[in-house]
């Protein structure tokens, strides 16, 4: 059993940058896996960026360049690092985990890009 609880997020004008954080409680030491997903209104939810089983970083077209995904193991935490933002990035923002073959979602937080 997992926990996963986001923050980080808020409104941010165009070109302006977040950090998400998701914080991870639980069977920590058998989590596999971790990314980040983002649901905007009446879309899919899609990969934003993660971790591939090697370590190595994954991410979607509309984010590499952008977005950075890391973590530190000692917080038991991974970030998202989000830069140059763009009204297209508003969406509810997600963590997950995969945890035994078992997937874990976080609550979400909300991501908005204005002016």
């Amino acid at each position: 059993q997992v926990l996963l609880v986001e923050s980080g997020g808020g409104l941010v004008q165009p070109g302006g940058s977040l950090r998400l954080s998701c914080a991870a409680s639980g069977s920590i030491f058998s989590i596999s896996i971790m990314g980040w997903f983002r649901q905007a209104p009446g879309k899919q939810r899609e990969l934003v960026a993660g971790f591939n089983s090697d370590g190595s970083r994954n991410y979607a077209d509309s984010a590499k360049g952008r977005f950075t995904i890391s973590r530190d193991n000692a917080k038991n935490t991974v970030y998202l690092q989000m830069n140059i933002l763009k009204p297209e990035d508003t969406a509810v923002y997600y963590c997950n985990a995969i945890e035994l073959g078992h997937v874990y979602w976080g609550q979400g937080t909300q991501v908005t890009v204005s002016s």
